[in-house]
This record gives structure tokens, C-alpha cells and sequence, in this order.
């Protein structure tokens, strides 16, 4: 897999779980956390977007596209 594609999956995924995935998260029936499933399912990707991020900025790094 080369950088670029892995630089684009890692922006795509949260983009792609929040406005694709979305419609068919929302449900109230699997509590999760104490939590109804949608909302467990915003908050978990409050954490994971920024991960991604994170990959991406460690992959620039590594080809030393940022200075």
C-alpha cells in the first residue's frame, strides 16, 4: 500500500463513518456503555478522528513532507 492511499484512506474513514455509516447506526436498542448505540457511535469517533490524524501527520512526517 503506498503512502499517498494510506494518507487518503486515513481522511476518508472518519469522513466515510460519519456521513455514510451514520443512517445505519441510529438505533437506540443496543446500549452500549450505558449509552443508546448512535450516540456511543459519535462519541467513539470523537476519539478515532483524531487518531487519524495523527497517522497522517506521522506518515508526512516520515516522508519528510512536513518540515
Amino acid at each position: 500500500m503506498s503512502k499517498k492511499f494510506a494518507v487518503f484512506l486515513l481522511a476518508m474513514i472518519p469522513l466515510i463513518s460519519q456521513l455514510v455509516v451514520l443512517p445505519f447506526v441510529n438505533r437506540i436498542d443496543p446500549i452500549v456503555l450505558g449509552l443508546p448505540f448512535l450516540q456511543f457511535w459519535l462519541f467513539l469517533w470523537i476519539i478515532l478522528t483524531p487518531l487519524c490524524t495523527f497517522g497522517i501527520y506521522r506518515i508526512q512526517k516520515s516522508e519528510g513532507s512536513i518540515d
